[in-house]
């Protein structure tokens, strides 16, 4: 059912010194640093290949939410829910629909449909900040 890690959105106060930290210091590629409706992204690289990191002050809480990609969203809650598995919040990501949810310990997880998946080369070289 789950196809790939393909992001940890982490939680950030501050998303420009984070974001310098990462590139200047671990020598992350900064794919993006976007500013808009109130609220700074920066999508980082640290490695070839999956997972990416998204820096976000606008995602509350203090655990990383761990981004999931499955083929059919639909599918995939439907199977999770036969399980016994509560969904939580439903949205929309650039990248396409998502679902997020905690386990009874808290960790933060998120599965999604790409179904945008040319969003991230649009916002790509973006430096907002």
């Amino acid at each position: 059912m789950f196809q790939g890690l393909d992001y940890i959105y982490s939680p950030c106060s501050d998303v420009a010194a984070e974001q310098y930290h990462f590139e200047e210091v671990l020598g992350a590629r900064i794919v993006f640093a976007i500013e808009g409706m109130g609220a700074r992204v920066a999508l980082l690289e640290l490695a070839d290949g999956p997972p990416q990191l998204v820096l976000a002050d606008h995602l509350e809480g203090d655990r990383p939410v761990l981004v999931y990609r499955v083929a059919d969203l639909e599918a995939a809650i439907a199977e999770l829910q036969s399980r016994g598995w509560q969904k939580g919040s439903r949205l929309e990501i650039p990248q396409g629909p998502i679902c997020s949810f905690s386990t009874p310990g808290g960790h933060r997880l998120a599965i999604y449909q790409l179904t945008r998946p040319e969003v991230i080369s649009q916002f790509a070289g973006r430096r907002d900040f």
